[in-house]
This record gives C-alpha cells, sequence and structure tokens, in this order.
C-alpha cells in the first residue's frame, strides 16, 4: 500500500547554493532575523537578494516559515510512537483519520512490517494508553497497535540539515 502526500509537492528538484545554505542554517536558529541582518552575516550579498531568495525558497516549497508549538511548555511531556497493523484495503483511510486527531503530531504509511507509523502527544501514559486503546485501536480496519514511549528526542525534522553533497559551490 501507499499513501499519497496530501501537501504541496515540487517534483522539480530545487539547487541548494552556499548562499541559500547560509541562509537557511540563519533562518533555522532565528526565522524573524530580518534580511538585512542576513545579508550583513553572509557578506557579500544584498539585503534584496536575500528578501528574493528566502521569497524564491518559499515559494518553491523548500522552506516554509511557521510557528512551532512546543508540546512541553502545555504540559505535553510524553511521546509515545504508535505503529499500525491494518487491513491492507484500509491503510490510507486509516492514515487520513488518525491524521485528523488533535493529539496526533505525525502521521506516515509505511512500507515493510506495519502499514502505518503514529507519534501522540500526552499529558502522561495514561493518557497515551487512552489514546491509543480507546480511540485509535477502536478505528475500524485497524488490527494491530504497539505502542513505545520516547524518553529522548535527539533530533528531529527541526534539526535536520540539508546534507553537504546537495549545497552547489557556486551561486547563481
Amino acid at each position: 500500500m501507499f499513501c499519497k502526500k496530501t501537501t504541496k509537492t515540487n517534483h522539480n528538484m530545487y539547487n541548494i547554493d552556499k548562499i541559500d545554505y547560509q541562509i537557511i542554517k540563519l533562518l533555522k536558529q532565528n526565522a524573524r532575523m530580518p534580511a538585512s541582518e542576513i545579508a550583513r552575516i553572509i557578506g557579500g550579498t544584498s539585503e534584496r537578494a536575500v528578501r528574493y531568495r528566502i521569497e524564491r525558497l518559499v515559494e518553491t516549497g523548500v522552506i516554509s516559515i511557521t510557528a512551532v508549538v512546543d508540546p512541553k511548555s502545555l504540559g505535553l511531556n510524553v511521546v509515545a510512537d504508535v505503529v499500525l497493523h491494518t487491513n491492507s484495503d484500509s491503510v490510507i483511510e486509516i492514515a487520513k483519520k488518525i491524521a485528523e486527531l488533535e493529539f496526533v503530531s505525525y502521521v506516515a504509511c509505511n512500507i515493510g512490517e506495519a502499514d502505518v507509523s503514529v507519534q501522540v502527544i500526552a499529558h502522561d501514559t495514561a493518557e497515551v494508553y487512552k489514546y491509543v486503546t480507546e480511540i485509535v485501536g477502536k478505528i475500524p480496519g485497524v488490527q494491530k497497535t504497539s505502542t513505545s514511549i520516547v524518553p529522548i528526542v535527539l533530533k528531529d525534522i527541526f534539526q535536520w540539515d540539508i546534507p553537504s553533497g546537495h549545497v552547489k559551490n557556486k551561486s547563481e
């Protein structure tokens, strides 16, 4: 089974150069950093060029600039990974239903042993148990769930960096 991505997809690969890479790296540190400050730090490029590059990076879907909520600041201190085994003819429908649940932060369709991967964020393990057994596990087509509590996250999408092999040496 496969799961169609529901977000905007750009089928043309975007070529990141060193200036784009530096801009992205600075925006990851502070997404509100003014283009003038970015241009000053990078050197050799104007504020206008930085604004243009940021706009192009956003328009092509390479980056998005958005507010990210820290669940721990709201007392949601427990993260759990849940893998689902489902009926093969309902993987996508189940994944879509789960994606609508407010306590779920991540849903993906898998190739391999399990059919769907889910990340649940909760106040405590009792709440995780309730979500998994009383809500997720009762969705028609879900055959089995397996839950792992995640006590430490060392790296997530916000720490991910562009692999060096994808950064062109020259700026254009």
